[in-house]
């Protein structure tokens, strides 16, 4: 489990890609440990996570109970984003070694996992406004469109300076992780019953 001073030198290095700068790689361990103690990046996005969670599950209202409660509704959004975090993950070390470019295999999970903590915090205040305004207003939506919009945008800088290989290559990497991750948010939601397709990836 890396340190506090670690991972905050692993989201610096992130944000860093995040800004569009290469050497954000030069704060991230790149080792085979580093690989592994990346994915702690998930528990240090699960308080902003948990709140997301909070927010859609009241959007459920007096229909919680049919899906077995609020609980209930946490744990089958909690298995949806780790799925949307993960499995995409392990798809590309696939798509990777195929399109020839498996050496930027761990420098992108590296960076995408911090990138995605990154990313779960920055939607916080949305999600806390959802929780106390469950369906929010036009405002609310508009701005939640923008912030999705820029984290995209983030993570694709990410993706690129992470990847090292052109933006061409960035782009049709980012893709496949964008629309596979997609596919299982709305896959899982309807195989566990969740049908508020308002719960989009961010990772």
């Amino acid at each position: 489990m890396p340190t506090g001073d670690e991972i905050q030198r692993y989201l610096s290095g992130a944000w860093r890609l995040m800004m569009g700068k290469p050497d954000g790689l030069k704060l991230l361990d790149l080792s085979a440990d580093g690989f592994w103690n990346s994915f702690f990046a998930i528990v240090v996005a699960l308080p902003a996570m948990f709140v997301g969670w909070v927010g859609v599950a009241n959007g459920f209202g007096v229909g919680a109970e049919e899906l077995g409660g609020r609980v209930s509704i946490l744990i089958r959004l909690a298995i949806i984003d780790m799925a949307a975090w993960i499995v995409p993950l392990i798809a590309l070390a696939f798509v990777m070694r195929a399109a020839g470019i498996a050496d930027r295999y761990v420098p992108l999970v590296v960076a995408s996992n911090w990138g995605s903590a990154i990313s779960a915090w920055l939607m916080l205040p949305l999600s806390i406004a959802e929780v106390f305004a469950p369906g929010g207003s036009q405002l609310t939506d508009a701005l939640a469109l923008v912030l999705f919009l820029v984290i995209l945008a983030l993570s694709w800088r990410l993706t690129n300076a992470a990847i090292n290989k052109g933006a061409g290559m960035a782009t049709a990497v980012f893709m496949i992780v964008l629309i596979l991750s997609f596919f299982l948010v709305f896959w899982l939601q309807g195989a566990l019953g969740l049908m508020a397709f308002d719960q989009l990836p961010i990772g």
